[in-house]
């Protein structure tokens, strides 16, 4: 969701050409797997436009070749660390710490998950944590870009 979510942003502020967005899973679990159907229905609730897409696994040329790298939670961040190793070139961040203003200090302990609807069915609120912390981050990025 949260791609999908970031890639409507930058269009409606028309910045899509400026970033390359992609979304990739620690995990081999879902590996193949399409969007995950309550997630496209929240989307298409919000108005989010997406496309059929195959889950793979994130690598450690996705690391070399992206300037950021956004996980959900702490179970993302330790299996980050495992696939690519210390992260020397700070790159990889909580998404919450975009919205928190804990950008200096972006995996902190401090930092919130965002809510996970695998588990709580609550997709709703997933989706806020995931629009409120796009919304920062865009808006810290626009600065920069």
């Amino acid at each position: 969701m949260a791609e999908y979510v970031m890639k409507h942003l930058c269009l409606e502020a028309g910045m899509e050409d400026l970033f390359e967005i992609a979304s990739a899973a620690v995990s081999t679990e879902e590996i193949g797997n399409d969007i995950y159907s309550p997630a496209k229905s929240k989307m298409r609730e919000k108005g989010i436009p997406f496309e059929h897409r195959r889950a793979r696994q994130i690598t450690r040329a996705d690391y070399d070749y992206y300037d950021y790298i956004v996980c959900a939670d702490r179970s993302n961040l330790r299996w980050m660390a495992r696939i690519i190793g210390e992260d020397t070139e700070n790159k990889v961040s909580l998404m919450m710490a975009w919205s928190t203003g804990n950008v200096s200090s972006p995996t902190a302990d401090n930092i919130p998950d965002v809510s996970d609807p695998w588990y709580t069915g609550d997709f709703e609120t997933a989706y806020q944590d995931i629009l409120v912390s796009s919304q920062a981050m865009l808006q810290e990025l626009k600065t920069t870009k």
